[in-house]
């Protein structure tokens, strides 16, 4: 089964950290770019972060700059988002994506995606 598995939201204060992961299985996410994307609601989705299957390019919605970063343990198959110093604003599904041959396509040329997971910044 081909599949990406978004995992680490949750409830945090602003100021807080999470660090979301994004398991693959069913393909080698190694041969893969990755990209973040977010969507809260009544807003499009957005890009935040893209990570070439090299790792050799990154890059960074300006919003998001020095205090997320992207990264990838292909040994265990899985990408992650270390989100730092979280607002209020940063509240959304968050998403990753893998596609086979391209870095930071628009979200629709992206192979496959995870279902989401919730992250909410709040006090």
């Amino acid at each position: 089964q081909v599949q990406l598995v978004e995992s680490g939201g949750g409830l945090v204060q602003p100021g807080g950290s999470l660090r979301l992961s994004c398991a693959a299985s069913g393909f080698t996410l190694g041969s893969y770019s990755i990209g973040w994307f977010r969507q809260a609601p009544g807003k499009e989705r957005e890009g935040l972060s893209c990570l070439s299957s090299n790792a050799d390019n990154t890059w960074y919605r300006d919003s998001v700059k020095g205090r997320f970063t992207i990264s990838r343990d292909n040994a265990k198959n899985t990408v992650y988002l270390q989100m730092n110093s979280l607002k209020p604003e940063d509240t959304a599904v968050y998403y990753c994506a893998a596609e086979r041959f391209f870095f930071c396509p628009p979200p629709d040329e992206y192979d496959y995606w995870g279902q989401g997971t919730q992250v909410t910044v709040s006090s």
